[in-house]
């Protein structure tokens, strides 16, 4: 199957090249593409020595006893007929939890092996960690890999020179009409495909989502197969129940009691951990968003749950049955609605933010919901960026439809907003104003409205860096 480029593959190329390339652990949910990027940097390199501790068995015995590394490549290099050069090699440890004294190894190829080029990575691998503790703080890197990125999905498409227009568009100087058009349909084909690369190599192969869903089918049977290996933990029964009622509860705070079969409070927290561990689940967590950073004042009564993949949920969900409403809307729904599909797109919103932050380490989403008794409010979504919290919507329609934004932002220190529409990019000033029973102004605030459209999640940074500019 023909490589499709992912973003990490600078941050791997970065890895390759540095002075100090500490060995490093590549994370993220099963086939997301972990090991196939890692595989593609490995063609850069002479020699690439592949050890699957799943699928070699005997090869946990050379990680027995003392560790020491540089005997221990001596002995993989001969099993597995490859050389071992600093510089020239790159050894992958594929399926590491299996071996947990591989993943203590890693401390030692840091200390006595360091010219050693070593990655490492595997599915259930936040399980391990968690069990082995601070197993190597300060001498082992972390990168975090998630699902294909709208950007990612229109290389796969070959589509190099939309991302670029798109990228260099600005508000002075935005998309012509044909532009916006062509990337609203890819923005729709990438709804219903996802960004699982399996995925998005069969709609590249043959344009067709019943093909997709069937690659998404037997994503969730192996996500589903994998309950079997938490049975010391959590009773798989429970985890399946859990996932399913998460699918049906994305964009809404969650609840415990929702969950089918009788489980306790505590029986459901247990699982959802461990669906996260696994990361076929993101927590969205309610914050105050009174200051930085936004997590030292969440409420953990009130969280959602995002799948790890809109493709994925939509699987879930049944897209494959006739009577599946959301898919039915969004293969006829037009430019001028297609954002408003609720929680489905605010879910793609968080899932490209993710996307786009750092590799280095596992971010946490935020939103913000007045928690006052008789209230509705909530937005969508809240960043921080420097100094600054950024509230974002995912919503088209006019200002005047933004009252949970604009109760947000009377009763915060917030200079700007974000909304993701279905109009080009534009920039308003905005002034609110709240009354009192008698209709006397008792609080007003101006501020500025940057509104996006929604395909440009992915770029917010880099839209922030401008604002801010």
């Amino acid at each position: 199957m023909k490589y499709l480029k992912r973003q990490i593959d600078k941050e791997l190329e970065a890895w390759k090249c540095s002075v100090e390339h500490k060995p490093l652990l590549v994370r993220g949910a099963r086939q997301v593409g972990k090991s196939s990027a890692i595989r593609h940097l490995g063609e850069s390199f002479s020699y690439f020595l592949e050890v699957n501790f799943e699928r070699d068995k005997t090869i946990k015995e050379f990680f027995d006893g003392d560790l020491d590394v540089k005997f221990i490549s001596e002995q993989l290099s001969a099993y597995f007929n490859v050389p071992v050069i600093p510089g020239k090699t790159l050894l992958f440890l594929d399926e590491i939890q299996a071996c947990p004294n591989a993943i203590h190894s890693l401390w030692f190829f840091k200390e006595d092996y360091p010219e050693l080029h070593v990655v490492a990575a595997g599915s259930l691998l936040e399980f391990a960690l968690k069990d082995l503790g601070a197993y190597g703080v300060g001498r082992i890197r972390s990168m975090f890999v998630y699902p294909m990125s709208f950007d990612e999905f229109l290389y796969a498409l070959g589509e190099d020179g939309l991302v670029k227009t798109k990228q260099d568009a600005t508000s002075q100087k935005p998309l012509m009409n044909a532009f916006y058009k062509r990337l609203v349909e890819r923005f729709r084909s990438f709804l219903l495909i996802g960004g699982m690369p399996a995925a998005v190599a069969k709609y590249v192969n043959t344009n067709s989502f019943l093909e997709v869903d069937s690659v998404l089918s037997e994503l969730k049977q192996t996500y589903i197969d994998d309950f079997v290996k938490y049975k010391a933990r959590v009773n798989p029964a429970l985890l399946r129940q859990t996932l399913f009622s998460v699918a049906h509860q994305v964009g809404s705070k969650f609840v415990y009691s929702q969950v089918e079969g009788g489980y306790t409070t505590a029986q459901v927290k247990n699982a959802l951990e461990m669906l996260r561990d696994a990361g076929i689940i993101i927590p969205v967590w309610h914050t105050a968003a009174n200051g930085i950073p936004l997590g030292a004042e969440i409420n953990p009564k009130f969280v959602k749950y995002n799948l790890i993949d809109h493709g994925f949920l939509l699987n879930l969900l049944g897209i494959g049955d006739t009577t599946n409403s959301i898919v039915k809307e969004l293969l006829v729904a037009n430019t001028a609605d297609l954002v408003d599909k609720g929680s489905l797109t605010e879910m793609v919103a968080g899932l490209e933010l993710l996307k786009y932050m750092s590799s280095n380490e596992r971010h946490d989403l935020y939103y913000w919901q007045n928690l006052a008794r008789g209230t509705v409010s909530e937005v969508d979504y809240v960043l921080s960026h420097g100094i600054d919290i950024v509230p974002i919507e995912v919503k088209s329609g006019d200002n005047a439809h933004l009252k949970s934004l604009q109760e947000f932002m009377l009763d915060s220190d917030c200079r700007y907003a974000v909304r993701f529409w279905n109009n080009p990019e534009r920039t308003d000033s905005i002034h609110i104003e709240r009354k009192d029973k008698t209709g006397n102004i008792i609080k007003c605030k101006d501020y500025v409205l940057h509104s996006l459209p929604f395909y440009y999640a992915g770029q917010m940074e880099k839209v922030l860096e401008r604002i801010n500019s």
